[in-house]
């Protein structure tokens, strides 16, 4: 589903701005990413405010698996990329920095990784792991909601 219009969405302790939700389902709803690692870098969050995977309804569970799955054939087909990477960081020594569980969809090319044994999803193209602090840069509400726009077509 689109998003419906004047919907408030959150993650973690931040409002998230219509224009950054790209696709909604009952219980989840998907966004652009503030800071993505690689092209089409994109979140699924379950429309609850839950901090840890272990605490979501099977329902909710089941909804945002659902949605992580669509959205990756989507984007992966989008992107032209041959496999994506699922990551979900939860709790705060897993480098979780959102307290609002979310998974991560980044689709993937051949060339990403030399060796895909060391494929933990935070390096580059080059194979060199980020200094995800210094490397990504947050991008402008209008480049994010450009963005969303584009993948909301995906959809249509």
């Amino acid at each position: 589903m689109d998003p419906v219009a004047g919907s408030r969405y959150r993650f973690g302790p931040h409002e998230i701005a219509e224009r950054q939700v790209f696709r909604t389902s009952p219980l989840s709803f998907a966004i652009v990413n503030l800071r993505p690692t690689r092209p089409v870098h994109v979140l699924i969050c379950p429309k609850s405010l839950v901090k840890r995977f272990a605490d979501l309804s099977p329902d909710e569970t089941r909804d945002l698996w659902i949605m992580a799955k669509d959205i990756g054939v989507r984007v992966e087909q989008y992107q032209r990329a041959s496999s994506l990477t699922f990551t979900i960081q939860d709790g705060p020594h897993s480098g979780q920095t959102v307290p609002h569980v979310h998974v991560h969809i980044v689709p993937r090319r051949k060339e990403d990784f030399e060796n895909n044994d060391n494929n933990n999803g935070m390096m580059n193209a080059k194979n060199e792991t980020l200094d995800l602090d210094i490397e990504r840069k947050d991008r402008t509400m209008e480049e994010m909601a450009q963005e969303a726009k584009e993948y909301r077509a995906l959809f249509s």
